[in-house]
């Protein structure tokens, strides 16, 4: 059996949803986003508290940060 006339018989034995779903899944793109490394956000973590003389602020809201401006960087 030819390719393209496989391909047609298998095409035709799905059901109309699932023919709905299967074109959806090939038209989406997915976004490719880079994720700093945990070593890079904690090293400008660590650098924003430095930066407030140590005082004030949480661990995490410098850790949230430190990512947000990593990822914009590597935007």
């Amino acid at each position: 059996m030819a390719p393209t006339m496989a391909k047609e018989i298998e095409e035709s034995n799905v059901q109309p949803e699932s023919q709905a779903l299967h074109s959806a899944v090939q038209s989406f793109s997915v976004r490719a986003v880079s994720i700093p490394a945990n070593e890079e956000i904690a090293k400008l973590a660590y650098s924003l508290w430095e930066a407030r003389g140590g005082a004030g602020g949480s661990a995490e809201e410098d850790w949230l940060t430190a990512e947000a401006e990593l990822r914009q960087l590597q935007a």
